[in-house]
């Protein structure tokens, strides 16, 4: 159990776990989340149960946590209930798509589309089982369109529908007559005793539940603990819900509870919470980061790092080719599995013999797939890839994979910023493949799409001493367009200094290079709320200027004598100009 003294935010939260309240706590990057349930395991001698998202992190708690408290995931729970007795078709071996098809009865090609290949009977088997396990991650009772995966090149709705009326019926045949009998025939997996136990509306048989990682819960087992008889507490950042593709959702959000924060990280210093705290901003969150005092972080280029991370695992690849020119080693986190089965793809569709991979399968051939990516705006995610596969081509690339080390052998380990959640390395350098949104017809940034701002906030948190952030510089430029709350044109903030600077009791200072003019306008009009200062320039995490006096005492805030340090909040600056006006 954890002997730190608990930070006055730990305390609320223990505190109010103590009235009873089913809790929701909002944890950021790095804050300290499990010695925060330790905390409330400690306080208590009713019996828990702690929900680790995998096993791994289910056996660490169980060195950790008191003994009342049963550590396992949901999974674990399953198994004992009903997976044991389907544990002989867990350890069946692999089965190819063809077998699939012809244990489904499935015998004939499929045409969902007159621009695209029919499905042959192996993909169409393949997508019948990924629907399956689709609605498997869901809460739902019964399989529907719902759960039909999206098939790259088949995105429209009128293709949509011809899937779901093709795969439905399959899919939940599948389910009823072979993954509940113990005698089945297909590939049974983990998630599918997860999804039988979950539609038995178990209860758990303690006092108190606690949901780890509920931002990115499975929805079977979101919908779990929220029927739970007991005292409920889901803890997560929502900000790092980046599993949404999967099937993942934040049970946070619509969870009834009481609601409190984490904020201070432990994981890293005050420059690398700053620049996580611009994501949060972009991001709409409550939260705001404070760093640890104790760590003197930095964001600045790093010639050499302990990891880089990638948009995609094509960027990965591309980077590990430079890095193994250069004699360096390198790994990539999770394996290169994915990857090299898309290159086996590609080959097979450069020789027109067309493919099974899910992200490929609606294609004939390469040149399909080339023109998909540069015509169709639903083709940015492959773009990268055949960038890659067009440079190296698709035997080059499986040699490359081939040239990975393990981690512990690695001089430099690469991921994508998905499978570096969860994980930390010193100095950390963010890859160019996150690409900045396009600008519009007038030249203002263009929308940052809600899912990469969460992919961003991940990947700038997990460098505790060093941050090279290359890849995501260009967040200045839209936090400058997009929240001085006044005129972004150089003219007009021209005007506003030239009619307040001959006011103001002390000279302008430029404190943002990157608004430029539109920054000492902003300055000047701070200086002038009833006559007297009330910002001196000081900015919090996300740029908004402070107020010079603690609010609380009313004192100047480098002569505040308060407990803790001085309460400068932001200041309005609008109210301040209409007053001054």
């Amino acid at each position: 159990m954890t002997g730190r003294t608990p930070t006055l935010e730990q305390q609320a939260i223990v505190d109010a776990f103590a009235f009873g309240h089913d809790l929701v706590i909002e944890a950021g990057a790095g804050t300290g989340k499990t010695s925060t349930l330790e905390m409330i395991a400690a306080s208590t001698p009713e019996s828990g149960v702690y929900l680790a998202y995998n096993k791994a992190i289910a056996g660490d708690a169980r060195l950790r946590f008191p003994s009342n408290v049963e550590c396992r995931t949901a999974h674990a729970f399953a198994f004992a209930a009903v997976g044991k007795q389907m544990g002989h078709r867990l350890s069946a071996p692999r089965m190819t798509a063809r077998d699939t098809a012809r244990i489904l009865g499935i015998n004939q090609a499929a045409r969902i589309s007159a621009e695209r290949a029919p499905l042959a009977p192996q993909q169409i088997a393949r997508l019948v089982m990924d629907t399956v396990r689709r609605w498997c991650y869901s809460a739902d009772d019964t399989i529907s369109a719902a759960h039909v995966p999206v098939v790259t090149g088949l995105e429209d709705l009128a293709c949509r529908g011809e899937l779901a009326r093709l795969l439905v019926p399959l899919a939940q045949r599948a389910w009823d007559v072979d993954l509940t009998q113990p005698d089945g025939c297909l590939k049974y997996d983990h998630d599918h005793y997860l999804k039988a136990w979950c539609l038995t509306r178990p209860q758990l048989g303690a006092d108190y539940v606690l949901l780890d990682e509920a931002q990115d819960a499975n929805p079977a087992v979101a919908a779990l603990v929220e029927g739970q008889d007991a005292q409920r507490i889901m803890v997560g950042d929502r900000c790092q819900s980046i599993y949404g593709w999967r099937g993942a959702i934040d049970a946070m959000s619509t969870f009834d509870g009481h609601r409190l924060v984490l904020s201070q990280s432990w994981r890293f210093g005050r420059e690398i919470a700053d620049e996580a705290n611009k994501w949060l901003q972009l991001l709409d969150a409550d939260l705001r980061l404070t760093g640890n005092p104790h760590i003197a972080s930095r964001v600045w280029p790093a010639e050499v790092a302990d990891a880089v991370l990638c948009r995609t695992n094509a960027g990965a690849v591309a980077r590990a080719v430079a890095l193994m020119d250069g004699g360096r080693t390198a790994a990539l986190v999770g394996g290169a599995t994915d990857i090299r089965r898309m290159a086996e793809a590609a080959m097979s569709l450069r020789m027109g013999m067309g493919c099974d991979h899910p992200e490929l399968m609606a294609f004939r051939t390469w040149s399909e797939v080339q023109q998909y990516v540069e015509e169709d705006a639903a083709g940015a995610d492959l773009r990268v890839f055949v960038q890659l596969i067009d440079t190296y081509t698709p035997a080059a690339v499986i040699e490359i994979v081939d040239r990975l080390v393990d981690e512990e052998y690695a001089q430099v380990v690469l991921s994508t910023a998905h499978k570096a959640k969860g994980r930390e390395w010193g100095v950390v350098a963010v890859a160019d493949d996150f690409r900045e949104p396009k600008d519009d017809e007038a030249g203002m940034p263009g929308r940052i799409a809600r899912d990469d701002a969460m992919l961003a906030y991940v990947a700038v948190t997990r460098a505790r001493v060093q941050l090279d952030r290359e890849g995501l510089r260009w967040v200045d430029r839209h936090l400058a367009w997009g929240t001085t709350g006044l005129a972004a044109d150089e003219k007009h903030a021209a005007e506003l200094v030239d009619e307040y600077a001959p006011r103001m009791a002390a000279p302008l200072v430029v404190v943002d290079e990157l608004a430029g003019v539109a920054e000492v306008a902003e300055a000047a009009l701070a200086e002038l709320v009833d006559g007297h200062r009330v910002v001196d320039g000081s900015r919090d995490p996300v740029g908004r200027l402070l107020s010079a006096e603690c609010v609380r005492c009313g004192e100047p805030y480098q002569d505040c004598t308060c407990a803790t340090p001085p309460d400068r909040r932001p200041v309005d600056i609008l109210p301040a100009l209409a007053r001054a006006g």
